[in-house]
């Protein structure tokens, strides 16, 4: 291993990302008491540019109104290609108490995008004597996002965590497919007569948790647009916890419970991990780096592998 030791993630819970659009108020209070852990009030894709200026200043109410309980709470303003981006930054910074606890900056491209944002929060900050640092989330939706993944990983000290846009991903991947997220029909290999879907993030998504890892952020799954198919959305979410994500993106309530699940290490997995940690501690009070575990060799290296499953109930369990 390298002699820098990788740094350790956030110790909070994102199981889940609730997204709801700060132009629609209605949905404020039930995004609160959700058991989604971090809430995203929007201000780019799902308002309407007409809507842009009401939108903040609704978030900017319910931030400082709402009881948001213990919930990581964020906000996503718009892409550094807007008019509008300057303004959600200047005027939530502003006018809000002290409850927000991130912003989300969509579209990243390169770490230049990450400290322009970050120059105009950090004299806000300083001009109100703030004593709470405002975090950071960079989405990964454009071919320079995924080109530049490392450096917006590493562009700021704010930064915590980083997601996959798999919309947006694709428009500028020019995939030819309008599906958001999961398995897409002709993305497929065949075998005999039968056919294979494979993954077409999957190159996306390791990217993004290999960067998140070096220097210690969050990696997030972004949305799965048809929230209809429950069975779609437990596949994608296995598949990126599998490859190393920590959570996923809800847009829509009843997404909030299956991300949990997913993200929530079973009893089972959190059992077996803490019995395969006692064998190694077995082993080691026997002067042996290895053990054998249920039929199968364990050694220091299952040490990690157990640590990160029992790390995440922990989390969860606080």
């Amino acid at each position: 291993m390298s002699f820098r030791i990788q740094p350790p993630t956030p110790a909070r819970p994102n199981r889940c990302q609730l997204f709801g659009p700060a132009s629609n108020t209605k949905l404020f209070a039930k995004m609160a008491a959700s058991s989604a852990d971090v809430i995203n009030l929007d201000l780019e894709d799902s308002v309407a540019p007409s809507d842009k200026a009401s939108a903040r200043a609704e978030a900017i109410k319910a931030i400082n109104d709402i009881d948001w309980g213990n919930k990581y709470l964020s906000v996503r303003i718009n892409g550094l290609d807007s008019p509008y981006w300057y303004r959600d930054v200047i005027d939530v910074m502003e006018q809000t108490n002290g409850r927000l606890d991130q912003i989300m900056i969509p579209k990243a491209g390169c770490g230049s995008d990450i400290y322009a944002v970050d120059a105009l929060v950090s004299g806000v900050e300083l001009a109100k004597s703030a004593t709470k640092r405002i975090s950071f989330e960079a989405i990964i939706e454009t071919a320079a996002g995924l080109a530049h993944v490392e450096e917006i990983a590493a562009a700021s000290p704010r930064m915590q965590a980083l997601s996959l846009g798999a919309a947006d991903y694709a428009a500028s991947m020019g995939m030819q497919t309008t599906g958001i997220g999961g398995t897409q029909e002709d993305y497929y290999m065949l075998r005999g007569e039968d056919r294979y879907w494979a993954d077409p993030w999957h190159m996306a998504t390791v990217a993004i948790v290999a960067a998140c890892r070096t220097h210690g952020l969050l990696p997030i799954d972004g949305p799965f647009g048809d929230f209809s198919d429950d069975e779609g959305y437990r596949a994608q979410a296995r598949r990126s916890a599998t490859l190393g994500m920590a959570g996923k993106w809800a847009i829509h309530p009843k997404q909030i419970a299956l991300a949990n699940e997913v993200f929530t290490p079973s009893e089972a997995k959190v059992t077996e991990a803490r019995e395969i940690l006692a064998a190694m501690e077995a082993a080691k009070a026997r002067g042996e780096g290895a053990t054998v575990y249920k039929g199968r060799l364990v050694d220091i290296a299952s040490i990690k592998q157990a640590e990160v499953i029992v790390k995440q109930s922990e989390l969860v369990a606080r």
